[in-house]
């Protein structure tokens, strides 16, 4: 029986006290953990190869974690776990809007670490809901091919779109015109062993809204239902590979 290939971390923190032990305690886990000193230093390990989970601290000097974070996130896709300092909440508040997966709050116990890092890799993990055959999903001109996860605005021009944005698009294009919980989202994309906090559904919603929303301040597909959650008021219709025609 092959033996599943050891997850592959990349660990990027300016302070060598806590990155080096960390690794160290990450590698006994069985985890393979390639460590960076800089978001200058990440990027040109993520040139040389792309690890399944990114561990970042938010305060370095030169580039910040955050800036790091939305490049990984919108360029890369991988999942990342923000590693913050203590009494930082809005840059907690803006990673998990940048659409970092999740955050750990230093100092922290290392065995909570891994349990987070396990938690994330088993929701990145999960496909998205299947569709019956490789039909798109269009809306007023939008199209949202499930199999090569490419959104095209009315124009054709192909929108970059993450996977925690695409797998709730997806919620929302299969049950159009229905109100939706927040605690159904969560199921929806994310499953119940997310490490989330009350605002995660709204961040979440709040990114796909400036991806193809007008005006995201006053959302014409993605509606807010006071006391209910969200609704997706457009018609939706399936369309055959290479169009609406």
């Amino acid at each position: 029986m092959t033996e599943p290939a050891p997850v592959r971390l990349l660990l990027v923190d300016d302070e060598a006290t806590l990155r080096e032990p960390l690794a160290a305690y990450l590698a006994r886990q069985g985890f393979v953990v390639r460590e960076a000193e800089s978001a200058a230093a990440a990027r040109s390990a993520l040139v040389e190869g792309a690890p399944d989970l990114v561990l970042l601290d938010i305060m370095m000097p030169g580039e910040d974690g955050l800036s790091l974070c939305r490049h990984l996130v919108e360029s890369k896709a991988i999942p990342t776990i923000l590693l913050t300092a203590k009494g930082e909440p809005t840059d907690r508040i803006v990673g998990l809007e940048i659409g970092a997966d999740d955050y750990v709050v230093k100092p922290f116990e290392p065995r909570e670490l891994v349990a987070r890092i396990r938690s994330v890799l088993r929701r990145a993990s999960k496909a998205p809901p299947a569709p019956e055959d490789d039909a798109s999903y269009e809306f007023e001109g939008w199209l949202l091919d499930p199999l090569k996860r490419r959104l095209t605005d009315p124009e054709g021009t192909t929108v970059p779109i993450s996977t925690a944005e695409f797998r709730l698009l997806v919620a929302f294009l299969e049950r159009p015109r229905q109100v939706i919980d927040r605690d159904r989202l969560l199921d929806l994309v994310q499953g119940r062993e997310a490490h989330l906090f009350d605002r995660a559904v709204d961040n979440q919603v709040s990114r796909l809204r400036r991806k193809i929303e007008e005006d995201s301040r006053n959302p014409h597909f993605i509606q807010t239902v006071r006391g209910g959650g969200y609704r997706f008021a457009a018609d939706v219709r399936r369309v055959a590979a290479g169009g609406a025609g």
